[in-house]
């Protein structure tokens, strides 16, 4: 059985950091591995042969740790043969190219990959899981290191910043796409890193508002042309439209909208979505659709995929804001943001007894299994002949 020693080399200077080397003993036979690991000998226990735990210095304990838990995997896999192999062996695998791929490396690579394929949102996402985990890490660490252990020290790191939970499943869903995308590719083997952490997404208040408050919104008299009664015709397109997302109504294009029917891709989700247009939604679709400007709504201006991501971001920012302004001018005490506009369609379908497998599909769930099956059943003039019923409801209640 193969035996990994971790020593510290003296400095020739007196007083000089010593430099990290592992040592390697199969059958006698010893090798050494240099690394680029320097640690002043103050910092050195040499009656345990390891560094001192020092308070700030994770970059160190994760580098050394990662090294380490690499070599004891590819002993474990030499083992697993059943076939003689040197301490050579040993030192080649820890130097071969795909044992020292690494994790942020790799995941700025599934960065740039949603990058090409436009996926912004998602990419942006991404960026945000790995700087969490970069500072966290404080450096680099070969993909097999993230451990069991190593993701449980993370998870207590974000409680012990007092970062919620549904934030730390945000980090820990990507982190394990990425590491479950390194084990198809053959990086890693799959030790389910993430197994006792939390990857679930905890409810959070309610943001439905009632059918009265949208009425209260679809009866305000609003100057047109102006933000706010773009605000206001945002906020109702997207109850009307069974809770469009605000990226998804920035992007809707004018050809999005033929024979009486918007169709379009949700952006988060890649699911095709069809809509029966209602006189509803028509109004607003004419009072804004020029001809001249490719999207429906005067959001984005440019074509290029970055640049108009980039407005996206700035125009959701300033029409929630502007949205604070609108509820002052109805009376609605509530802090509303376009996310409610979708809850609250949610909640007028369930009010109205429509099925949940209906709901489901007319606002584009794909996360669970239940909907997938009833989604491959439900015809889509049923969630129309929903939507209309909740729109009928609704003008009677702005005539009254």
């Amino acid at each position: 059985m193969a035996t990994i020693k971790m020593k510290l080399r003296a400095s020739s200077i007196a007083g000089k950091a010593g430099t990290v080397y592992y040592q390697v003993t199969h059958r006698r036979i010893v090798r050494q591995i240099s690394t680029d690991i320097h640690i002043p000998p103050e910092d050195w226990d040499g009656k345990r042969q390891c560094p001192k735990q020092l308070k700030a210095d994770t970059v160190l304990q994760n580098r050394i740790q990662g090294d380490m838990d690499l070599l004891r995997t590819i002993i474990k896999s030499l083992d697993a043969t059943g076939m003689p192999y040197t301490t050579d062996d040993i030192v080649r695998g820890f130097h071969e190219p795909c044992r020292t791929v690494t994790i942020l490396a790799f995941m700025q690579e599934q960065i740039d990959q949603l990058r090409l394929c436009n996926r912004l949102g998602t990419s942006k996402n991404y960026e945000t899981a790995m700087h969490r985990f970069a500072r966290f890490l404080g450096g680099d660490i070969p993909i097999i290191s993230v451990t069991e252990q190593l993701i449980e020290q993370f998870n207590a790191c974000l409680l012990q910043c007092g970062v919620v939970r549904n934030t730390i499943s945000f980090y820990m869903r990507i982190l394990r796409s990425v590491y479950n995308k390194a084990v198809r590719n053959g990086l890693v083997e799959q030790t389910a890193p993430f197994k006792n952490v939390y990857t679930g997404i905890d409810r959070t208040r309610k943001r439905a508002v009632g059918e009265n408050v949208i009425a209260r919104f679809a009866g305000l008299d609003i100057p047109h042309p102006s933000p706010l009664a773009l605000t206001r015709d945002l906020f109702l397109f997207s109850f009307y439209t069974r809770g469009m997302a605000f990226v998804d109504m920035a992007y809707l294009r004018c050809d999005n909208i033929s024979d009486g029917m918007i169709h379009y891709v949700r952006r988060k989700t890649g699911q095709e979505i069809m809509i029966r247009v209602e006189p509803e939604i028509e109004r607003i679709v004419e009072r804004y659709a020029d001809g001249e400007r490719p999207y429906v709504f005067p959001i984005l201006k440019g074509e290029n995929p970055e640049k108009i991501y980039a407005e996206y971001r700035i125009a959701a920012s300033y029409y929630n804001r502007l949205l604070k302004r609108l509820c002052t001018l109805a009376g609605v005490p509530q802090r509303l943001s376009f996310y409610t506009a979708r809850h609250s369609w949610a909640t007028a379908a369930r009010n109205h007894q429509i099925p949940v497998s209906v709901i489901s599909a007319g606002m584009g769930h794909t996360s669970e299994r239940t909907t997938q099956i009833y989604l491959t059943m439900l015809e889509n003039s049923l969630i129309d002949n929903a939507n209309r019923g909740i729109l009928e409801s609704l003008r009677c209640v702005i005539s009254l």
